[in-house]
């Protein structure tokens, strides 16, 4: 790991070391701009110190950088490194860890500065419809071992997928993924509810759809024998 300072992101634990992480609130894009505004614009902004300060957020911080290979337009690529990491993050979570494990291997990687700037602006106008609505709520929906599993489990769901060669699902399962993201970083019960919606209908479809793709298929073949 570098031995270089943290960044001084708002919410850290240097800003705010007698408040309570359930009452202290930095939204996304104050805290976005935080990261991709001071600092050098080739800086890589390694996972070790993204996550340093930010505590039980930081679980929401390691999936919003794992699904940022899902937004380039690069089949199978993506779900290779966002699958995998998706998943990972998804076994911790159902482990009822506290805060995000990353390994030394990793938690040394991370986006440029630049890369993080680029897909801000390129989220901006969905980011700034989701904060009029978005808040911390429903607390008991994140504090909960229950829903902490279930959302886990629908996290390794969506990157198994995400890790699957499937043609034009990239920005589909990134985009729940980060919602997720989205989710655990402004501990939001209400948003959780609608991404365990959406994941499961999308789970649940993929499902009966491989299902009578496999029928279909066999049939085929019954007729060819």
């Amino acid at each position: 790991m570098s031995s270089d300072p943290e960044p001084n992101l708002p919410g850290s634990i240097a800003d705010n070391k007698n408040a309570d992480s359930s009452t202290t609130y930095t939204g996304i894009s104050e805290l976005l701009d935080s990261l991709c505004n001071n600092g050098d614009p080739e800086e890589v902004l390694t996972l070790g110190k993204l996550l340093a300060n930010l505590r039980e957020r930081g679980f929401g911080m390691f999936l919003f950088i794992s699904v940022l290979p899902g937004f380039i337009p690069v089949p199978g690529a993506a779900g290779i490194i966002a699958g995998p990491l998706s998943i990972f993050i998804g076994l911790q979570l159902i482990f009822g860890l506290k805060l995000p494990w990353v390994p030394s291997f990793i938690a040394r990687r991370g986006p440029k500065r630049s890369t993080l700037a680029r897909f801000r602006k390129r989220i901006a106008p969905w980011l700034k419809r989701l904060e009029h609505i978005t808040r911390p709520r429903i607390h008991m929906l994140q504090r909960s071992r229950l829903t902490t599993i279930y959302t886990g489990i629908l996290i390794i769901l969506l990157g198994s997928l995400f890790a699957l060669p499937i043609p034009f699902t990239n920005f589909w399962f990134a985009g729940l993924l980060l919602l997720f993201a989205f989710t655990l970083m402004e501990r939001d019960g209400a948003l959780m509810l609608v991404a365990w919606a959406l994941s499961t209908i999308t789970v649940v479809g993929f499902a009966l759809l491989s299902n009578e793709l496999s029928e279909l298929i066999n049939h085929w073949l019954n007729k060819l024998r």
